[in-house]
């Protein structure tokens, strides 16, 4: 009875009706945003403005399922620090070409927030493997029309992008059915990010996207989104993994009892 009613309070249905009037400042200014992108100049404190409120709005989402320094909200705490300095990213990159750089030394900050958040458990290996490979294939693409700082920076960042893709992924195990729906979540917003970050550099570096600006900013507030919404359960999910290493101390300290006791009989 427990399990099925904790069930039925994470489902997606109840959590929507829950949380759905908190993501409503987002859905609103992100509408505004695209509204407004293609009509006001892009290097200006206004496109700034447009750009970074919806990530304000996910980072008071976030304030607002509770945050303290105790450790059960560990994982909103890391979340939060990279929507922080996701913003600090969009702020810089409003003026490419004298803040590139430093928006992508935030954006990489921001994601070794996320991968700690989402820890290497379980590791899924083979999935790290293939993605980095892939990653490795399409850097030797745009290193060709890089120069400077950008031959290192961009890689860097890009195995920090994968590595960020490659746990939030790794966090849904669906043929065990020890996924959840705030884990896909991540998943998606992983996969999302990863998307937006390589049309950003095609578009950037190799060859203009058409409609490459409306692309990578869609599949970026998704991806900020997904992410975002994976904190919803974190609590309580700190706080069954807590319970399970518990039970599981227990039970190793009952059988060490067992043996001391069959010892002490022989």
């Amino acid at each position: 009875m427990k399990i099925n009613k904790q069930r039925k309070m994470t489902s997606p249905t109840q959590v929507l009706k829950s949380i759905g009037p908190k993501l409503v400042p987002f859905l609103k200014t992100s509408a505004v945003f695209f509204v407004l992108q293609s009509r006001i100049e892009k290097e200006t404190w206004l496109y700034l403005l447009i750009k970074c409120i919806p990530i304000l709005c996910l980072i008071m989402f976030v304030l607002l399922h509770g945050m303290s320094f105790s450790d059960e909200y560990a994982y909103s705490r890391r979340i939060i620090l990279g929507l922080v300095f996701s913003c600090l990213g969009d702020a810089l990159l409003v003026w490419p070409n004298s803040h590139f750089l430093y928006g992508m030394v935030a954006f990489g900050i921001a994601h070794i927030n996320y991968v700690a958040a989402f820890g290497f458990k379980p590791i899924n290996l083979p999935l790290g493997i293939i993605m980095y490979c892939t990653t490795i294939a399409v850097n030797s693409i745009l290193l060709r029309e890089l120069e400077g700082l950008l031959l290192i920076f961009v890689p860097a960042y890009s195995l920090l992008l994968t590595t960020t893709t490659w746990r939030g992924i790794a966090k849904v195990q669906l043929f065990e059915e020890l996924w959840t729906w705030t884990k896909l979540c991540s998943c998606i917003g992983g996969i999302s990010f990863l998307i937006s970050d390589t049309i950003l550099a095609f578009n950037s570096f190799y060859a203009p996207i058409p409609y490459g600006d409306e692309l990578v900013m869609s599949t970026y507030y998704l991806a900020q989104l997904g992410i975002t919404l994976s904190i919803v359960d974190s609590k309580d999910c700190y706080r069954a993994e807590q319970a399970k290493k518990h039970q599981m101390e227990g039970k190793t300290e009952t059988s060490n009892v067992v043996k001391t006791k069959k010892i002490k009989e022989h």
